[in-house]
C-alpha cells in the first residue's frame, strides 16, 4: 500500500519539511524520550503508543483542517530533525486557544543551529498564505529559548495560562 501525505512539502536553505508517514515512528519516538526534548514540553518521556497517536494525528489534521504538522529533515541527509507545525489540539487548558496552536521540537542534536527558526518561518508564510494569519503557542516559561523564538517569530502578548497543572504562557501572532 502506497501512503500519500496530504501535507504540501515545504523546502528551506537547509531543510525539508514533509508530511508525517508512519515510518518515522522510530525516529519520533527517539526524539521524545530525549531529556532535553521532553524536559519543558510535558516533564516526561513519550511512551512510543503516544508517539504514535501524535503522528496519527499530525496526519488526520491535514484531512480535517486543512492545516497541521511537518516532519522536518536534514536537507543534505534526510535525517528526521524534529516535527513542527499547527495544531487543532482542544487542549483543556485555561484559557481557552482560541486560534491555531503553532508548536516546534527538534531532537536534541538539532538543538543551537537555527533549525527551529528556519522551518517555523517557513511554516508561518505558508500559513500567512493560506489565510491563518492568527496563531497562538503555548511555552513552558522555564523554556527561555522558545520564548525567545517565539519573540522573533512575532509571537508576543504573552498570558499566564494553566495546562495540566502546571503554569504555562501562552503567546499570540497576528
Amino acid at each position: 500500500m502506497t501512503f500519500i501525505s496530504p501535507a504540501p512539502t515545504l523546502t528551506t536553505e537547509r531543510l525539508t519539511l514533509r508530511g508525517h508517514h508512519p515510518d518515522d515512528l522510530d525516529a519520533l519516538s527517539a526524539m521524545w524520550a530525549e531529556p532535553a526534548v521532553y524536559e519543558r514540553i510535558g516533564g516526561k518521556a513519550r511512551p512510543r503508543e503516544d508517539v504514535w497517536i501524535r503522528l496519527l494525528r499530525s496526519i488526520g489534521q491535514w484531512t480535517a483542517f486543512g492545516y497541521g504538522a511537518w516532519v522536518v529533515c536534514d536537507r543534505a541527509t534526510g535525517d528526521v530533525l524534529g516535527d513542527m507545525g499547527l495544531l487543532e489540539s482542544r487542549r483543556e487548558i485555561t484559557p481557552a486557544l482560541l486560534a491555531p496552536e503553532a508548536g516546534w521540537t527538534l531532537a536534541t542534536a538539532a538543538h543551537g543551529k537555527g533549525y527551529a527558526g528556519e522551518a517555523m518561518r517557513a511554516i508561518l508564510d505558508w500559513a500567512d498564505g493560506q489565510g491563518i494569519g492568527r496563531t497562538c503557542c503555548i511555552i513552558d516559561p522555564g523554556n527561555a529559548a522558545s520564548i525567545r523564538l517565539a519573540e522573533k517569530l512575532g509571537y508576543a502578548a504573552p498570558i499566564e495560562g494553566v495546562y495540566h497543572d502546571r503554569p504555562i504562557r501562552i503567546f499570540h501572532r497576528g
